[in-house]
């Protein structure tokens, strides 16, 4: 299956965490945390349609800023998710700032926050340059039972609330399923390639009876006057597999409720993104600042069945330590380090 989330580690292993997500064939592009944002070029910012903040400690806040900067001017919507209080974080940012000539800028900025709490709703507040970035409360969002948070394009983001001594959120971004058609079935069949294999994935993916009707025409012309089959006929055209999943867990404390909801979150992730601050030997420094070590994040990966794994907020007590850090979070996950750093798992 060819990849279809592209996350890039902003600032390297020890740097702010920070995660940029690009989902082939998608225009918009999704911003895990926004602590140092230097490594974006202004095109690739101006993509972010959603902004998931995991707390607002400053490493993973601080460069808001220039992705504001950026966005005034242009007629945009962005999604932002963070913890519980964060809509009132957000504004204060906002009013740092003096809007008294926001009228003459014809495009309208516009920020949907949603807070993730852990509660049965989800907080809702909307900030708009047109009315100075004032509070508008929206309807809350009713919690779901697996922590979807929002849907932007293909994707879904999951959440949940770890403890860091403060709310952080650990986040789930994952796509649809994958539909693909088989060409040699199709011909077998005697069936044409063309804009009706649209319908007929979508038939199969909103799970439609087998006597659903899809209309079967080569050229867009031909819609109307075509030959109708039922798709239970048809449904062995198309072969589904799970979308790729991919998770991100940073600044959480190794407790046991932590590790039950960071498993969950990242139960089956083709790619894991997770903190490893400390080193094995240092677990109650770990402990005491509430992070992780290598060993605890690599037994989450293992536990949670990750295929691939990406280790990164290391600190910078161990100057020159990455390869070391990396092989204790490979053995604890039962897998091993590839040349990229990358740890690699069963199946991976």
């Amino acid at each position: 299956m060819t990849p279809t989330l592209h996350p890039r580690l902003l600032n390297g292993r020890g740097g702010d965490p920070g995660v940029y997500v690009e989902a082939l064939h998608h225009p918009g592009a999704v911003l895990l945390d926004c602590g140092d944002l230097s490594a974006l070029s202004p095109r690739h910012l101006l993509r972010v349609e959603l902004l998931a903040v995991s707390h607002a400690h400053m490493d993973h806040w601080a460069g808001f800023d220039r992705l504001l900067r950026l966005l005034i001017g242009r007629e945009k919507r962005l999604a932002v998710v963070g913890p519980a209080g964060f809509a009132q974080r957000l504004f204060h940012r906002l009013g740092a700032y003096t809007w008294n000539l926001a009228h003459r800028i014809p495009a309208d900025l516009v920020f949907e926050v949603t807070e993730v709490t852990g509660g049965a709703e989800m907080p809702r507040t909307r900030l708009r340059l047109h009315n100075g970035f004032a509070r508008e409360e929206l309807a809350p969002l009713p919690a779901e039972a697996d922590g979807t948070v929002l849907r932007t394009g293909p994707l879904r983001l999951r959440a949940a609330v770890l403890d860091h001594g403060t709310p952080s959120l650990g986040f789930a971004l994952e796509e649809g399923l994958h539909l693909n058609v088989w060409r040699t079935r199709l011909e077998a069949q005697g069936l044409p390639v063309g804009p009706w294999l649209a319908g007929l994935k979508a038939a199969v993916a909103e799970g439609r009876p087998d006597d659903h009707p899809v209309a079967v025409f080569a050229r867009p012309s031909g819609a109307r006057e075509a030959a109708v089959m039922p798709l239970g006929e048809l449904r062995d055209l198309v072969s589904v597999t799970p979308g790729q999943r991919l998770a991100y867990l940073t600044d959480f404390a190794d407790t046991p409720g932590n590790r039950e909801a960071a498993i969950a979150l990242a139960r089956g992730a083709d790619i894991l993104l997770i903190e490893a601050p400390f080193a094995a030997a240092d677990a109650a420094i770990a402990l005491d600042r509430r992070h992780l070590t290598t060993r605890a994040a690599g037994k989450i990966a293992r536990a949670a069945g990750a295929r691939r794994v990406e280790p990164f907020h290391f600190s910078p007590r161990y100057p020159g330590g990455e390869a070391w850090l990396l092989a204790e979070v490979a053995e604890a996950a039962g897998g091993r380090v590839a040349p990229g750093g990358e740890i690699l798992l069963s199946g991976g």
